[in-house]
């Protein structure tokens, strides 16, 4: 098969495209053909070494794919070969073929484009899990999406709109900012222009809003929390700030705020098969009549692995990257 190696960590030309042995499914697992794989920062920071794939995982990055089932390992009942699915992997996804838990698939249907598929599994699950099983997030409550324009800003506002919440985002230029208020954003917010907690003040007329998703960490920590409504919600996935925060307990009590902090990729496998349970339980019959799309920016061949990367970035993109074997 076809993969991206990191023999080391480094820029992006660390990736290197070569052939390895075809990988084979083990008990509750299938192969599958992959179709495209979705490019994630956490594989920008697999190849910069700060951040490994969970123990027992593949060893190459790649965190998504969908494709067409290629053989089933035993045990697996639910699933044949040949349907199209796409699937949330620990890694292994920048490949021609890849291994997948039966548990973390998702039926691609006939109305959606295979290769589009792959932008979906990380992003709603992401999704899914944080902004409404941990954090709650309900019909007629408003969301703050940092970083609208992205993978997982773009299935946020999307879901939140589908289940009845007003959507407020940031962005930092225009063309992104658009882009969110065609898929239903609200409240647009020019990061690099305003501060986001006085537009959000301003925007609510002081109420605030009940969750926000964030992936900059604590460089943002004060703002979010200022911006929060009483019996508000703040999900940290990410730290890219690179920073720690100052933390107002006092405001944190007066108000009934809480702070969660998670990674999807170092869940165990239970967890992440629930999560995706959940997924097409509540989620996946949005996708399947329309209301929820994958929004792809730009599509590169698994070899210009690299790129995709640089394009990343460079965070000019809106919505994901995909990688085609």
């Amino acid at each position: 098969m076809h993969a991206i190696t990191v023999p080391s960590p480094g820029g992006v030309d660390s990736l290197v495209h070569t052939r390895l042995p075809d990988v084979v499914a083990g008990t509750g697992e299938v192969v599958i053909e992959v179709a495209a794989a979705g490019v994630n920062r956490a594989d920008i920071g697999q190849r910069e070494g700060n951040y490994p794939p969970p123990a027992g995982a593949s060893p190459l990055p790649g965190m998504e794919v969908s494709g067409i089932i290629r053989s089933l390992g035993h045990g697996v009942s639910d699933w044949a070969v040949g349907d199209r699915v796409c699937a949330l992997l620990p890694g292994g996804g920048y490949a021609s073929l890849a291994v997948a838990a039966a548990g973390q698939l998702l039926p691609v249907p006939e109305s959606l484009d295979l290769v589009d598929a792959a932008g979906l599994p990380e992003a709603i699950a992401t999704v899914w899990s944080n902004v409404f099983l941990t954090a709650g997030l309900r019909s007629g409550e408003t969301l703050l999406v940092h970083g609208g324009s992205s993978g997982i800003g773009t299935i946020a506002i999307q879901l939140a709109r589908a289940f009845g919440c007003l959507v407020a985002v940031t962005a930092g230029t225009p063309a992104k900012l658009a882009a969110c208020e065609r898929l239903g954003a609200d409240i647009l917010i020019d990061y690099r222009e305003t501060d986001f907690a006085e537009e959000i003040s301003a925007a609510t007329e002081g109420a605030g809003v009940d969750v926000i998703l964030d992936s900059i960490g604590g460089g943002y920590l004060d703002r979010n929390l200022r911006s929060l409504a009483p019996h508000g919600r703040l999900v940290n996935i990410a730290n890219l700030s690179g920073e720690s925060g100052d933390l107002d307990f006092g405001l944190m009590m007066r108000r009934w705020l809480s702070i969660h902090g998670s990674t999807l990729r170092a869940r165990r496998p239970e967890e992440k098969d629930e999560i995706m349970a959940s997924v097409r339980e509540n989620v996946w019959p949005l996708v399947e009549n329309g209301q929820i799309v994958p929004v792809i920016d730009s599509r590169f061949a698994l070899a210009d692995a690299g790129k995709a990367h640089e394009r990343m970035e460079s965070s000019g993109h809106i919505g994901k990257l995909l990688l085609l074997p």
